[in-house]
């Protein structure tokens, strides 16, 4: 009996980032987690999503050097998010935190 054998491969959220509405609300989800790692993270897959040559092009950056900030191990400086963030047309803002309501025990 043959045995068939299934293809996969790595899912990549840059493929699925195909309007500015969903880049937007991919980095806000991730802003709203707090985890500098998955900032980075994401805003490395939106930049591959717009094409990461034309963004360093843009920022004025290596696309190497992109590449490695925005990675999940990137420590980006913030200079480096505001450019990348401007190079996508995209700019940051603050909002106050809506307070969470006490939890009461049933």
């Amino acid at each position: 009996m043959d045995t068939i054998r299934a293809k996969t491969k790595l899912w990549d959220p840059a493929e699925h980032l195909e309007t500015k509405a969903d880049m937007i609300a991919y980095i806000e989800a991730a802003l709203e987690e707090g985890d500098p790692s998955i900032i980075a993270s994401v805003l490395g897959d939106v930049a591959r999503a717009e094409r990461m040559t034309e963004i360093a092009a843009r920022t004025g950056l290596s696309r190497t050097s992109l590449y490695r900030a925005l990675s999940p191990e990137g420590r980006p400086e913030f200079e480096t998010v505001l450019k990348v963030l401007k190079a996508l047309d995209l700019q940051l803002h603050v909002t106050q935190k809506v307070p969470q309501k006490d939890k009461v025990d049933a």
